[in-house]
């Protein structure tokens, strides 16, 4: 079994530099001063330099102009926030061309209507590549737009992908096959190369002036700036608010009042009936003493039964005395008031 990754990209021809490619990087180098420039001038001078050629890299991720336009000044707007960070990097065209590739790969793009129809080129063939390119997954569009049309060499796309060399190969190699399987004649590497170049530089576009994007940017940082103040304002106002209305102790929860569902039976309130009357009054009127003085304790339980006028056994009166075994006599008052057992 051969090793796929080893050598599977043959170069396309001509030379192949960090960035550097005709018609899909700048070709005109930056003029040098000999006086400092400010951090505007600097920043307009990166994007006159960059912007031209990151908008056509940008319109074969996207297949729309105005998407690869607001890419690439999103990228810029960025990189004017970040302008110390930016100008201190090693390679401050990369840095914005990852920023504008991120931009113009944002999934949030499918959420908006205008995005989801390319803007087809005029030339039938051109169509049928950019149909081709907008089938492959955005992974491989961007790993095939660096090293085919942009021209980086296989580690430098990797680094700027955030892959691994191996899995970077992978990818350029599935999205060749996927295109060669919509178009046979792109196949070759350099084919395809140019066929790249000429959709980009197929369609004017131009891109916007280095003042307005630094002024949106600009704009953009105040935005959110006074959001993020006014949020914090309110958070301070709620949480102020919060403890001078809140309550400084607990306060217990009256229990709400139940319904009474059901009457109280008839016999537990209310007066006592007629026979229950007249049995307390004749046991009121039975006279109740002391037992006789030297009178043991009974052998057996003793009750007053008397009848009453139905023949019934009356109740035991209050006074009546009930004793079993084991009865002690109790102390009963003697004549000075004094109690004795």
């Amino acid at each position: 079994m051969t090793n796929s990754h080893a050598n599977p990209l043959p170069s396309p021809t001509g030379d192949r530099r960090s960035g550097t490619a005709a018609s899909l990087t700048a070709d005109q180098p930056v003029d040098a001063a000999d006086t400092p420039l400010t951090p505007a001038q600097a920043f307009d001078a990166l994007y006159r330099f960059c912007a031209p050629a990151l908008v056509r890299q940008a319109y074969l991720l996207t297949g729309r102009h105005e998407g690869a336009r607001e890419s690439v000044e999103q990228a810029f707007q960025l990189a004017w926030q970040r302008w110390p960070e930016v100008a201190r990097d090693r390679d401050p065209a990369g840095w914005v061309r990852a920023m504008a590739y991120d931009c113009a790969l944002s999934p949030w793009h499918r959420f908006r209507r205008r995005d989801r129809a390319p803007d087809a080129p005029s030339d039938p063939a051109d169509r049928a590549l950019q149909r081709a390119l907008m089938l492959l997954p955005p992974s491989y569009r961007r790993a095939l737009v660096l090293y085919d049309g942009v021209g980086l060499g296989l580690p430098e796309t990797a680094a700027e992908t955030e892959a691994s060399t191996p899995a970077t190969a992978n990818r350029l190699m599935h999205a060749r096959q996927a295109l060669a399987a919509c178009l046979p004649e792109l196949s070759d590497p350099a084919e395809l190369r140019r066929r790249l170049i000429r959709l980009a530089s197929a369609e004017r576009l131009g891109a916007g002036e280095p003042e307005g994007v630094r002024t949106a940017g600009e704009r953009l940082t105040r935005f959110w700036t006074r959001s993020a103040v006014a949020l914090t304002a309110t958070v301070i106002g709620a949480t102020t608010l919060t403890l001078r209305t809140a309550p400084t102790h607990h306060l217990a929860p009256v229990s709400p009042g139940h319904v009474v569902q059901e009457a109280p039976a008839q016999d537990q309130l209310g007066p006592l009936p007629p026979e229950a009357l007249r049995l307390h009054a004749a046991d009121r009127k039975t006279p109740v003493g002391p037992p006789p003085k030297g009178a043991g304790p009974p052998d057996r339980l003793s009750v007053r039964n008397s009848a009453d006028e139905g023949g019934r056994a009356q109740l035991p009166s209050e006074g009546a005395v009930l004793s079993c075994r084991g009865w002690r006599e109790p102390a009963w008052p003697s004549r000075s008031g004094s109690c004795r057992p």
